[in-house]
């Protein structure tokens, strides 16, 4: 008898984990909101199988190189308390794994949230540009994937901050990337001083403070030595920069794009994005709670609406100008990224649709690794040579190179094209494609010349001849032209017809918000230069801050043009419909019998999503109680319907922030004494006191203009 039996047998087996009970195990599925990127091998080629093949596999559990586990619990030992022996080689490689599961982040653009979906053209573009999926009635699958800018993957949602609106199309000549912002102006105008802007925003250096904000010294030293930041820098203090929702949002592709038509015409465009939703923002006050009670607001409400069914959608426009050798439009400069062109002079021409349908399987595979960049085109688009796209055009494609860990980056399945790959590009870090022949090079013999160059004419990518103006000496200097009216030197012009076109509840917000972050700022020259910049675009404007930060105002150094104002830029401009709109309904013991079934019935057929509210959890009239007062804030409801008048701080915080913040509000019966100990008037503008279908017909009326704004905004 050897010496190994008499080892005590709990010594050589492995107890049973105590998750598993014995039946069959199956690797979970997708859920039915979501969807993985599209079924493709490395070179583009469609893969056959079921959606789930790139998930785990089989019933028990593996190594990476499949090798069943008994145990991954314990480490290999010599006796039983003692020590941890080195060939314990599944040790080695699942501590290894972990070690390494992170990639660097974006240096820009880390906080980030996205979707699966499709865009279906409606062929208005298809007499400008041969890109097929603009063609009619085209459609083609999109990932999109929204971010904020400043912040870190970890930080909040709701700070305020430019967001970026990135889209790839998978189309038949493929992969487009329209990468853009929610606002259609950008702080530089050339992209040798992005890293100048992004480290003068990002947290101070000495103490990595304050994360995903730019109410800081560093901030507004740049933007008020830098005056072409001024543009932007309105934007960003106005209610743009605190989106309500993701879905709420509109997107530009800031810079000028050439259209290239199937006879050769070229034309000038730039891209928007129109949320049907229409575009509706936060409070300041609602940004600060959200940050706080639920910091992953956005990319929460994204995924919900998703899942109940409630897809977003945007329409995509154009706005169309000549392709002249000036690449000017009414003495705007079209290859200026601080300006835009109002819709008022150049019309928005809607050319398809974006639907936004599923959501990701896998956070990191997907969002996390989906690589856009400006340079990925398709025949019948073309960049122009507007100084700042033409750095993205760099600066992207490294930047994939150095968080994806090398060039084929584009073998991710979620960045894998949806047609053909024939490239001669070989080897590299993470490899997974099994290349045939000897002859990675063109011409060669041995490979038969393949593979073939494509046909010059409709098929190819070739870039349309566009006129060189003679060579001069090389300069580094603005590219400002000739037009004296708003040229790149002209940094106050249009920031002024931005704020004048807002409304009067607008302009105080934009005020309010630069007086926060100014008085952020511990250094008083920099209050002083921001002031300076202020008054050069409106001197009311730069009166009302400098008060509140307790400084002198200048006079004004920069003449502006006066420019007619545009009513396109104010987000105040009716009603918009109310999918996925959150309505909370509030219950007690008091509640009438039926009127909670009824209540929510209704919002839902109006498409509303209704939250019913109550003091603990369980059901009431058979619905799942979705919010305690534990768990409910104000911050993620639109409106409200008080069924109930229970007696708690919880729910007093809940009326009085919901009424300060100009939501809608209904009570019915009884409950309007919730109103009343509260402070609530009645007979204000979006409150409703009823019936149950006329309290949720007027709540769902209200929820159309977003806020009740006679409420909330300052008069005259």
């Amino acid at each position: 008898m050897t010496e190994q039996q008499h080892i005590p047998p709990e010594f050589t087996r492995p107890p049973v984990p105590p998750d598993e009970d014995g039946s069959q195990c199956e690797p979970p599925g997708p859920k039915p909101d979501q969807q993985g990127p599209e079924l493709r091998g490395p070179t583009g080629a469609p893969i056959p199988g079921e959606a789930n093949v790139r998930a785990q596999q089989g019933d028990a559990l593996t190594t990476p190189q499949g090798l069943r586990q008994a145990d991954t619990d314990h480490q290999l030992k010599a006796g039983p308390r003692g020590p941890v022996l080195l060939q314990d080689f599944h040790l080695r490689e699942k501590i290894t794994h972990f070690d390494h599961e992170r990639i660097p982040e974006r240096a820009v653009h880390a906080r980030g949230v996205g979707a699966h979906g499709v865009f279906v053209s409606n062929g208005a573009a298809a007499s400008l540009t041969r890109a097929k999926f603009l063609a009619a009635d085209a459609r083609t699958p999109v990932f999109v994937r929204f971010s904020t800018v400043l912040g870190s993957r970890g930080s909040a949602d709701t700070v305020r901050d430019t967001r970026g609106f990135a889209t790839k199309f998978y189309t038949e000549e493929g992969v487009y990337d329209l990468v853009g912002n929610n606002i259609p102006v950008f702080f530089i105008q050339e992209a040798i001083k992005f890293p100048d802007v992004v480290h003068a925003a990002k947290p101070h250096p000495d103490r990595e403070i304050p994360q995903a904000q730019s109410a800081h010294d560093t901030f507004w030293d740049f933007v008020s030595l830098h005056t072409e930041a001024t543009a932007h820098t309105f934007w960003n203090m106005s209610d743009r920069g605190l989106p309500r929702s993701l879905r709420m949002m509109e997107g530009f592709g800031v810079h000028t794009f050439r259209l290239v038509a199937a006879d050769g015409a070229t034309s000038l465009v730039k891209f928007h994005w129109k949320p049907r939703l229409g575009v509706h923002s936060m409070l300041w006050e609602e940004t600060q709670l959200t940050a706080g009670f639920d910091p992953d607001f956005h990319r929460r409400d994204l995924a919900d609406a998703i899942e109940a069914g409630y897809f977003p959608e945007w329409d995509l426009g154009v706005q169309v100008f000549p392709d002249t050798p000036e690449q000017v439009f009414d003495d705007i400069d079209l290859l200026d990224p601080t300006k835009l062109v109002p819709e008022e002079l150049v019309p928005v021409q809607v050319i398809g649709t974006l639907r936004l349908t599923a959501n990701p399987v896998n956070f990191f595979a997907e969002t996390e690794q989906v690589a856009f960049c400006p340079s990925h085109l398709v025949p019948g688009i073309e960049i122009t040579d507007d100084p700042l796209l033409q750095g993205r055009l760099f600066s992207y494609l490294d930047t994939q190179l150095s968080r994806l860990g090398g060039p084929n980056f584009a073998q991710l399945p979620i960045n894998t094209p949806h047609t053909d790959v024939n490239d001669m590009f070989r080897d590299g870090m993470h490899q997974s494609a099994v290349h045939t022949g000897v002859a990675p090079y063109k011409p060669n013999s041995l490979d038969g010349g393949c593979p073939y160059a494509a046909s010059f004419a409709g098929e190819a990518y070739v870039e349309s001849p566009a006129p060189i103006p003679p060579p001069q000496a090389k300069l580094r200097t603005s590219a400002n032209t000739d037009k004296a009216q708003v040229s790149f030197a002209d940094h106050f012009s249009q920031p002024r017809m931005f704020y004048r076109s807002l409304t009067h509840g607008e302009q105080r917000r934009l005020a309010d918000a630069f007086s926060f972050e100014l008085g952020k700022c511990t250094s008083v020259t920099i209050r002083g230069r921001a002031v300076q910049m202020l008054v050069n675009v409106d001197e009311q404007l730069a009166g009302y801050v400098a008060n509140q930060l307790g400084v002198d105002v200048p006079a004004p150094t920069a003449t502006a043009v006066e420019l007619s104002t545009s009513p396109a830029l104010s987000q105040k401009r009716g009603a918009f419909p109310v999918d996925g709109r959150v309505v909370a309904v509030l219950v007690d013991e008091t509640s009438a019998g039926g009127a909670v079934q009824q209540v929510c019935a209704d919002l839902e057929q109006a498409k509303v999503r209704p939250l019913l509210v109550a003091a603990h959890g369980g059901e009431v009239e058979g619905r799942k109680v979705d919010r305690t007062f534990a768990t409910m804030r104000s911050i993620e409801f639109d409106g409200l319907v008080a069924l109930g008048a229970p007696t708690d701080p919880r729910v007093d915080v809940l009326v009085n922030e919901i009424w300060r913040h100009g939501k809608a509000i209904a009570a019915v019966g009884a409950a309007a004494s919730l109103l009343q100990r509260n402070g609530v008037d009645a007979d204000a503008p979006g409150v409703t006191v009823a019936e149950a279908p006329q309290a949720t017909t007027q709540v769902v009326t209200d929820l159309g203009e977003h806020r009740a704004w006679d409420r909330i905004e300052p008069r005259g």
